[in-house]
C-alpha cells in the first residue's frame, strides 16, 4: 500500500511572498518619505527656527515651507536617529535636500548671514552689464567698477597670479582688459559693502577653475581662445553649433578672410544687439569690428563678452568642417553654407519666410 507524501501548504509560500513584498514596499515608501520633496529644485528657501521651538513645531515649519513630506515622519526620524538637539537660527534650505540633509544642518546650526548678497552675472554679458549688476546689488556705483576695469595699473597687479592673464590684455586698443576673463556665475558676498576688488578676484578664481581642463592647450595663447569663445558665445545657441561656428571662423582666418562676425561690430561700437546694423556701421574701423576691410585675417583686439564654459570648450575644440558661412534665423536655427552666393541665397530665403532675426 503506497503512502501519500504530505504536501507543504501553499499558504506558507504565499505568506512569505507577501511579507517580502510588504518589506520591499515599506522600504521604498520610507525612502520616498525621507527623500527630497523635489530633487530638481535647488532654489533657496529661508527658514527661521525661533529659540525654544520644539521638534513638533519645527516639523510644522518645515512642512509649511514644503521642505519635508510629512511632519509625523520627521518626528519618527528624529527618534530613530536619537536626534535631541536642533539649533534655533535662520537657515537657507532647498527642496532637493533629503530629510537627512535637513536634520544634519539643523543639528550643526546655520552659518547663514542675513546680510549676505547674491550677485548673478550671466553668460554673454559685457563688463558694462556686470557694472549694472554691481550697481544694483551693492553699495557701489556702476562707474566705480567701470573705472577699475579701465585701470591698467590695477590689471598689471593681477597678471602674475593667474596663468591665463597675459600682457595681451594690456593692448591699448582693448576697451576693458578683463573683458572675457570674469567667469559668469552666481556669487555670494557678506554684505553690500563688499570690496569691488574682492568681486573681481572671486570671478577670476572661478575662471581659473573653469579653465583648468583646458590649461594644457590654452596656455600658449589664452587670449586667442577666450576671444574666440566670446564670439561663439553670442553667435551660437548650443555647444554643438558653437563648435561648428568656431570651426568656420578657423576656416576663414586660415584662408585670409574676414571673420565677418556681426557681434564684433556691435561691440566695437558699444551698441546693444537690439536692432540691425547699417552699412556704415558694418564698415566702421576699430580694433574689434571684424566686418571692416581693415580686419582681413584678424581676430578682434580682445573678447567681446564674458563667455560661459560651453563656449570656452567650443573655442578649444572646434568642429572641423568645410563651411565658410553661417546664418541664424529668429528661431535660433543655424544654416551653414560654403560660398558667398549660397550664403546670400540662404539669407534671402530666411527673409522671404519672415524668419529674419529683426
Amino acid at each position: 500500500m503506497a503512502i501519500k507524501k504530505k504536501r507543504k501548504p501553499k499558504f506558507l509560500l504565499i505568506l512569505l511572498i507577501l511579507l517580502i513584498l510588504l518589506g520591499v514596499g515599506g522600504y521604498i515608501g520610507w525612502n520616498s518619505l525621507i527623500g527630497p520633496v523635489n530633487k530638481n529644485n535647488s532654489e533657496e528657501i529661508e527658514v527661521e527656527i525661533p529659540t525654544g521651538t520644539n521638534s513638533s513645531e519645527i516639523g510644522k515649519i518645515l512642512k509649511e515651507k514644503d521642505l519635508i513630506h510629512n511632519e509625523f515622519i520627521f518626528k519618527i526620524y528624529l527618534k530613530m536617529h536619537k536626534v535631541n538637539s536642533l539649533k534655533a537660527s535662520v537657515y537657507l534650505l532647498h527642496q532637493d535636500m533629503s530629510l537627512e540633509d535637513i536634520v544634519k544642518e539643523l543639528e550643526e546650526g546655520s552659518t547663514y548671514n542675513p546680510d549676505m548678497i547674491k550677485l548673478t552675472f550671466k553668460e554673454g554679458l559685457r563688463i558694462t552689464d556686470f557694472a549694472k549688476v554691481i550697481g544694483e546689488g551693492t553699495n557701489h556705483k556702476e562707474d566705480e567698477f567701470i573705472t577699475l576695469m579701465k585701470d591698467r595699473n590695477y590689471v598689471k597687479t593681477l597678471i602674475p597670479d593667474y596663468w591665463f592673464l597675459t600682457n595681451d590684455i594690456l593692448n591699448s586698443d582693448i576697451y576693458y582688459p578683463l573683458e572675457g576673463y570674469l567667469a559668469p556665475d552666481t556669487y555670494y558676498f557678506d554684505n553690500k559693502d563688499v570690496d569691488i576688488k574682492d568681486i573681481v578676484v572671486t570671478m577670476l578664481k572661478q575662471n581659473e577653475k573653469n579653465l583648468k581642463t583646458y590649461e594644457a592647450k590654452m596656455k600658449e595663447k589664452p587670449h586667442y581662445y577666450l576671444t574666440m569663445a566670446s564670439i561663439v558665445e553670442l553667435e551660437g545657441t548650443n555647444t554643438e553649433n558653437k563648435e561648428m561656428i568656431a570651426g568656420i571662423f578657423e576656416n576663414r582666418l586660415s584662408s585670409g578672410m574676414n571673420m565677418g562676425s556681426d557681434v564684433t561690430t556691435y561691440y566695437g561700437l558699444q551698441l546693444p544687439m537690439t536692432s540691425d546694423l547699417t552699412v556704415d556701421q558694418f564698415n566702421s574701423v576699430n580694433a574689434y569690428n571684424t566686418r571692416s576691410a581693415t580686419m582681413i585675417g584678424k581676430m578682434p583686439a580682445g573678447p567681446i563678452c564674458n563667455p560661459g564654459k560651453g563656449s570656452i570648450s567650443a573655442s578649444v575644440n572646434p568642429t572641423k568642417n568645410d563651411y565658410f558661412y553661417f546664418v541664424a534665423d529668429k528661431n535660433g536655427k543655424i544654416y551653414y553654407t560654403k560660398t558667398a552666393n549660397e550664403h546670400a541665397a540662404k539669407v534671402q530665403e530666411i527673409k522671404d519666410k519672415g524668419d529674419w532675426i529683426w
